[in-house]
Order: structure tokens, then C-alpha cells, then sequence
């Protein structure tokens, strides 16, 4: 056969990157209509297509996350910020898209119109119901939107005076379904849901409607119908209570934020979440050799973080001289986490831990390799840096339209937060070493148009490989049916554009 497989390949003594290889083509028996990229984001959490975003302040925040999330992904959100502003962008992502919502933000009658204008502006919302203790299974009273403040100058008038009293309701007994068709018929943009003594129980909203039938493969909390997130802590004094506001916001899984994820204080911090709270998924890393991996899993890690100074704003290499080439890291870890043997009683039995291939994704052919070679999921900075979506203001330089991106481990970054590095736990001077750079990105326009963009092309790499699934590439690497070639440095160019004047992407 031509080529090797991926045993043989990796069996060297060299540190591979994605564009030291090249996947040999196979035999195609089936469309792009036919692929299929769910996938194990944790051992226990699933997602519809293999992207998330990094939480990098500059990448993550609510609304990246709400929309990941709605595209069949997920988003981190960063922890680059204080626990009340970390947290309220998690409460941004969960209020988002729900199905009956049981938790509604609720006034009560005597609040004014500045109470609800600054709840507004936090948290982005339009419409509020009224009850007389302001809070939910109260006697419902009214609904304020919008246009009941329209024109108002005066916010110190009370609520029960520009409320709207006469309502359409829905029952405690109605299904979704039936609540849709009575907002759709009412052409309402909130349902109250009331119980016999007309006492809220829920809301339902127009804009959820909307969004189930636009976003059919929205990752969502089967419970809850909310939108799934992550959020990242550090593992430094303190985390403590960052990690009980995240999980009293609703978190889906909790990603341990580290450059270095081989270290003690990782595996204490694991180890406190899983006593602590033994069903919130951890997502542990960064790892990019088996020892590494063993310790963490054995830790009780659901999922790891594959990469180590290999993003296209980290210098941790160059600094450090540590690190790993991101194709052996990602193949190495994923073989050895799918090696791992359990025993219960007399019992053996195999299990894996999913492997999120973190960094070093410029491109689909990037995503491609890193699925081939083992990984659940890809982890993006860079590549959804500089869309809509992304955190900051687009500005121009050079005539070009840019939005910032940076490392977390540049000196601009640590002026918030340094942990990352563990610098707070062994730099008590003043002199921060960079692991990271700042700079700008091209602006890239809408997320949802260029995960179509990635996701269309990661399909084109699928079927020339002659794999409709991420199980089956997996399948058909282990079996040496999926063949690779090392690439010269010529060979990486000509498989690139050249020789042209000019050209558009």
C-alpha cells in the first residue's frame, strides 16, 4: 500500500506538525450529505458538529458562546475577568434560547422603570413579567416590553404604571408545542404560563420558537432546554469561589485552564471539583505527552486539552524550549487515552477520554488531520478570532479592517490575570515573562457564515478520505486503511497557492 499508517509514521523520533503531513486519498462511496460530525465533547456531553471556541479573552464571551452553541458547537468562556463579569456572561448564553422558562428575570409592581432599564442593559433582554412579590409561582400582574417605556423620560415611575394587564396566558399543562402555536396565533412575543390560581409558573418566548426551527442542531441541555456553555478557571488560590458562581450560573462543563497541565495543583483541583461536584464534566489540560495524560485522567478528567505552545500567538516554545508538535501530540495522547483498561470486580473493560486538539488550526486541512489522528473535537482561537461575534471593535490599520487578538499569555493579557503560567504562584516581583503575543486578525464577518464555510470543507476532506464519520475516521486510522506521507518543505509549498500575481480567496 502507499504510504504508512499512522503506527509507522509515528514510530519516529520526530515532532510532527499538521503541515509536516499529508492524508492519502481514498475510495468515495457516499455524499457530503451523507457525513456526519457529532461527536463526545466529555465522556457524557455530546455536540453536533466538532468546534469549540477557546476561552481566550479575545475569542469567548456570551455572545460567541450563544452562538457556537446555536450552530451545534459550544463556547468557553474566558476567565480573564472578575467572578460577577465571567458570570454574567454565562447567564447571557443560559437565558438565551429555552424552551419554558422557569427562571425568569420578574419585577415587582413598585420597581421603576430605571430598575428595569439597568437589568436591560446587562443582560440584553425586552420583556419582563410583573408579579406581586417579584418572583416566580407570585400572581402574575402584567408584562413590560419595550414599547410600554417608549417616549418615557420620567424612570422613577413605578412598573404597575406602564404595564400591560391584559394578557394571553398559557396553562401549567400545555405542551411546547401547544405554547408555540398559541404565541404564533396570538402573535405575541412572551406566553405567561400560569397555574389555577393565575400564579407564573414559566414563560415561553417568541424568539425560542424561532430559533428551534433556524438552529435544529443547537447544543442544548436535554433537562433545561438551555443552551450548553463552558467557562474556564485557574487552578490558583482562590478558584474556589469563581467555580461555585459558575456552577450556581448553570455551567454544562468546566474547563481547568492551564498551559502546563501536569502539575499538582491541577490534580488537587480536580480532584476538589469531582468531590465537590461529582456531576459537572471537567475538560483538564493542557497535555501533549502520555504521562501527562495518565496523571490527569487517573485525576478524573472528562475530557483533554491536547497542545502546548503551538497557537499562533504563543511563544511558549521559544521561551520555554517545551513543548510538543501538535499532529504526535494529538496522535500519542488519543492512542493512549483509548488504551486505558478499567476493573470492576472481576471485570476489564476498555474506556477513552476524548481529546480536544487545541491549537495550531489555521485551517480545514488542520481540522481534518487533528480528527484523523484522534481528537473528538478542535479547539479555535485565531480562526474565530476577528469574527462578529468575537469579543472588541473592529478598527482599521493599514486600510484593513482588524479586530485585536492575543495570547493569554502576553504581557497586554496578564495585566487582568497572570495564572494561567502559574506566574502568581511563583513570580512574587515584577517581571512577567511573555509566553504569548498581541496583535490583530483580518476581520472575518459573520460566525455562522464562516462555521459553514469550515464545516463544508471539513466534510470535502472527510469524503476524500473515504470517512462519513469522526467514528469512522478513527476506525479507519487504527485499522491503516487511512494512509500518510510525510511532506519535504517543496512539497508543503506546492500544495499551496503560487506563482500568481495576485489572487482572491
Amino acid at each position: 500500500m502507499d504510504g504508512l499508517n499512522a503506527s509507522e509514521l509515528f514510530k519516529g523520533r520526530y515532532s510532527y506538525s499538521y503541515d509536516d503531513l499529508i492524508l492519502l486519498p481514498a475510495y468515495i462511496d457516499f455524499t457530503l450529505n451523507d457525513i456526519n460530525l457529532e461527536t463526545s465533547l466529555t465522556s457524557n456531553i455530546k455536540l453536533k458538529i466538532p468546534f469549540i471556541s477557546s476561552p481566550m479573552d479575545t475569542v469567548t464571551e456570551a455572545e460567541m458562546a450563544i452562538k457556537m452553541a446555536l450552530l451545534g458547537g459550544l463556547g468557553i468562556i474566558h476567565c480573564n475577568n472578575t467572578i460577577e463579569e465571567q458570570v454574567t456572561e454565562v447567564k447571557k448564553v443560559k437565558r438565551y434560547n429555552n424552551g419554558f422558562i422557569t427562571n425568569p428575570i420578574i419585577f415587582r409592581p413598585d420597581n421603576t422603570i430605571a430598575d428595569l432599564l439597568h437589568t436591560k442593559e446587562r443582560l440584553n433582554f425586552s420583556g419582563f413579567p410583573i408579579t406581586e412579590n417579584g418572583e416566580i409561582g407570585s400572581k402574575l400582574l402584567g408584562l413590560v416590553c419595550n414599547r410600554d417605556m417608549d417616549y418615557i423620560e420620567d424612570h422613577s415611575i413605578k412598573l404597575e404604571d406602564i404595564m400591560s394587564k391584559d394578557l394571553i396566558t398559557g396553562t401549567e399543562d400545555m405542551t411546547f408545542s401547544e405554547a408555540s402555536k398559541t404565541i404564533i396565533e396570538s402573535k405575541q412575543s412572551r406566553l405567561p404560563i400560569v397555574n389555577n390560581k393565575y400564579e407564573l409558573v414559566s414563560l415561553v418566548c417568541r424568539k425560542d420558537i424561532i430559533n428551534n426551527k433556524m438552529y435544529p442542531n443547537a447544543s442544548k441541555n436535554k433537562a433545561t432546554e438551555q443552551l450548553l456553555v463552558g467557562a474556564s478557571i485557574s487552578t490558583n488560590i482562590g478558584y474556589e469561589s469563581r467555580l461555585d458562581a459558575l456552577v450556581s450560573a448553570d455551567i454544562d462543563v468546566v474547563v481547568i485552564d492551564s498551559s502546563q497541565g501536569n502539575s499538582i495543583y491541577q490534580i488537587e483541583t480536580i480532584q476538589y471539583i469531582k468531590e465537590k461536584y461529582p456531576n459537572l464534566d471537567i475538560i483538564a489540560g493542557n497535555v501533549v505527552t502520555n504521562e501527562q495524560a495518565a496523571n490527569l485522567i487517573h485525576a478524573g478528567a472528562d475530557a483533554l486539552r491536547v497542545g502546548m505552545g503551538i497557537g499562533s500567538i504563543c511563544t511558549t516554545q521559544e521561551v520555554c524550549g517545551v513543548g510538543r508538535g501538535q499532529a504526535s501530540a494529538v496522535y500519542n495522547v488519543a492512542q493512549y487515552s483509548n488504551s486505558i483498561n478499567t476493573s470492576i470486580g472481576n471485570i476489564t473493560s476498555k474506556w477513552s477520554v476524548p481529546i480536544i486538539a487545541d491549537g495550531g488550526i489555521s485551517n480545514t486541512g488542520h481540522i481534518i488531520k487533528a480528527l484523523a489522528l484522534g481528537a473528538s473535537c478542535v479547539m479555535m482561537g485565531s480562526l474565530l478570532a476577528g469574527t462578529d461575534e468575537s469579543p472588541g471593535d473592529y478598527y482599521y490599520k493599514d486600510d484593513i479592517r482588524v479586530k485585536k487578538y492575543r495570547g493569554m499569555g502576553s504581557l497586554e493579557s496578564m495585566k487582568g490575570k497572570c495564572d494561567r503560567y502559574y506566574n502568581s504562584k511563583c513570580n512574587k516581583g515584577n517581571v512577567n515573562v511573555a509566553q504569548g503575543v498581541s496583535g490583530e486578525v483580518i476581520a472575518k464577518g459573520s460566525l455562522e457564515t464562516h462555521i459553514a464555510h469550515l464545516l463544508k470543507g471539513t466534510k470535502h476532506g472527510f469524503q476524500n478520505i473515504g470517512s462519513c464519520s469522526i467514528e469512522k475516521v478513527h476506525l479507519n486510522v487504527s485499522r491503516g486503511r487511512i494512509r500518510f506521507e510525510i511532506r519535504t518543505l517543496q512539497s508543503q509549498n506546492d500544495g499551496k497557492v503560487h506563482h500568481l500575481y495576485s489572487f482572491e480567496q
